[in-house]
């Protein structure tokens, strides 16, 4: 199966090389590194590590991770999208355990659990991990879909994804495409992994104003679509 990875990187240059080469050899046809309006070198330094970097001059996660989906649609050959951060915080080594449900078990999406795996002590703010747990029950109360992470790792079939049609471009990406795949009663499941500090300082949990929009948008984006 063809499968591609993308990573929406701002101003990642001290880590992004390290994501990309973490990536298991030969398992992946092509990684594309989403460069965020970055004023570091993080496009070169994805380049040299062996990724396609490409850039996104509008700022916003959900915006960088839109696209990298037009670039893959562009392909015509994706059979499986996998999307991680680009701070090292995720372990790319695990890529497999994610990608195998949907090969092996049919599933659509397969969301890596922060939650059921482990964490270097510090990874995450208290914030984040009350927010994940409010986010994840109000998901369970509306929804009826069990997860217990919004974790940015995740694999999802192309064809899923161009079916949930994307639209957020900032801190309502990953708990929208959880949302619309409950809604649209999608096979879904969850698998264990670790999660570490990430490299240089987080963009959202690291100032209050992200810590807050971030919250703000993810909850709105639950109810949203009721």
């Amino acid at each position: 199966m063809n499968i591609y990875v993308i990573i929406p990187a701002y101003n990642e240059e001290q880590s992004i090389g390290k994501v990309v080469e973490a990536i298991p050899q030969g398992l992946v046809k092509e990684v594309v590194v989403v460069s965020n309006a970055s004023t570091d070198n993080t496009m070169n330094v994805a380049t040299q590590a062996g990724a396609t970097a490409i850039e996104e001059r509008q700022k916003g996660y959900g915006a960088a991770c839109l696209k990298g989906i037009r670039y893959i649609a562009d392909k015509g050959d994706a059979d499986i999208i996998v999307f991680l951060d680009g701070d090292f915080s995720d372990y790319p080594e695990e890529m497999p355990l994610l990608i195998k449900p949907i090969i092996e078990g049919g599933y659509d999406m397969v969301i890596g659990s922060r939650a059921l795996g482990e964490r270097e002590g510090g990874s995450m703010m208290p914030q984040q991990i009350f927010g994940n747990w409010l986010a994840t029950t109000l998901i369970r109360l509306l929804y009826k879909y069990e997860f217990t992470d919004l974790g940015p790792f995740r694999a999802i079939r192309y064809d899923k994804l161009v079916e949930i049609n994307m639209k957020d471009e900032d801190f309502g990406w990953t708990v929208e495409m959880q949302v619309k795949a409950a809604k649209l009663k999608m096979k879904c499941t969850e698998v264990a992994v670790n999660y570490r500090k990430r490299i240089g300082v987080s963009k959202v949990t690291g100032t209050i104003k992200g810590t807050f929009m971030a919250g703000y948008k993810i909850l709105w984006t639950i109810f949203k679509f009721l």
